[in-house]
């Protein structure tokens, strides 16, 4: 099997969970036209960004970028990946909640696919995925429903987020065996500090199956910036309450992150992303930037390059 998915313009793809959120009006056109300007065409985000946000219902990123499209006449240079499976229309989402396994019906997957095309102002997405897998779903049911996406015209490519090794492959084999449109990306969370989710299986099989992984949190919510480091700082911030949990384990790693900036002059942004490229089946990142300087610390990686030894330090202090 062999994916259509390749990389476009420079080895990001910009985070939308934080747009028509912390990133809004005025800022958050810039951070976007300055990830366009150092050549950044693609962009991630999802139906149920950000409706765990008080007053907010889902659809405030997309709408946010389909205005931003729009007005900057950019639409066609722009790969845009988004996502259906979280956002129930039977009640609020719950984002690591129980969800709502009918959203992975054929005709509610359009349904959520119309609306999201008209959220983003676009008549094609270029990747869609399943945003979480159901695994009380029979895995031919999910395989049927985005082929149908795919089939409709409006789709040119799906991925899996949030799926298992085992799943994943499952989904693989049953799309193989229909002739159904196999996904050819995955989207779960990894990280120098968060690797469960990208483990040995799943690297052997996306390397193996030409599947592209682009990781999320690929800077642990921000931990990986250095910017938490003592008890008041997890006090702090929109996230603060999930970086805490990469405390323990990620104190070690920032002391070597510390280091290899000091070797490179590097921020440490940049060596966690660039860190990550490096790593089996990742073409590139997901990272999310609120301003348009946290966007340019990032860029850093991208220009970049750690010796095999810094590398290899850099998995060590996370095991």
């Amino acid at each position: 099997m062999t994916s259509h998915w390749s990389i476009v313009g420079i080895p990001l793809v910009l985070g939308g969970n934080v747009f028509g959120w912390t990133a809004d009006g005025d800022e958050g056109r810039a951070v976007l036209d300055a990830f366009y300007a150092a050549g950044g065409r693609m962009i991630d985000t999802a139906d149920v960004y950000s409706a765990w946000i008080p007053g907010h219902v889902g659809g405030e990123s997309e709408r946010f970028l389909g205005e931003w499209l729009e007005s900057r006449g950019v639409r066609a240079e722009m790969r845009i990946h988004t996502k259906t499976g979280m956002l129930s229309r039977k009640g609020p989402a719950q984002i690591g909640g129980p969800g709502d396994p009918d959203l992975y019906r054929p005709d509610e997957v359009l349904i959520s696919l119309a609306a999201s095309l008209e959220r983003l102002r676009t008549d094609y997405l270029d990747l869609y995925y399943a945003h979480r897998d159901y695994p009380e779903l029979p895995i031919g049911q999910i395989v049927e429903a985005f082929d149908g996406a795919v089939k409709s015209g409006k789709v040119r490519e799906i991925g899996a987020s949030n799926f298992s090794a085992e799943r994943l492959a499952a989904a693989l084999d049953a799309a193989d065996a229909v002739g159904a449109t196999p996904f050819t990306v995955l989207q779960n969370q990894y990280n120098l500090v968060a690797r469960d989710d990208y483990g040995p299986d799943l690297q052997t099989l996306c390397t193996a199956r030409g599947i592209a992984m682009l990781p999320f949190f690929g800077l642990a919510s921000g931990y990986l910036t250095g910017k938490y480091r003592k008890p008041e700082d997890f006090a702090q911030g929109n996230r603060s309450h999930r970086v805490k949990d990469f405390d323990e384990a990620g104190r070690p790693i920032l002391a070597e992150m510390d280091r290899i900036a000091e070797e490179t002059g590097a921020t440490l942004p940049a060596i966690a992303l660039a860190w990550l490229v490096r790593q089996p089946g990742i073409p590139a990142p997901i990272a999310s930037a609120r301003t348009v300087g946290q966007l340019e610390q990032m860029l850093e990686f991208t220009r970049l390059e750690l010796s095999q030894d810094q590398l290899d330090r850099l998995s060590a202090a996370g095991g």
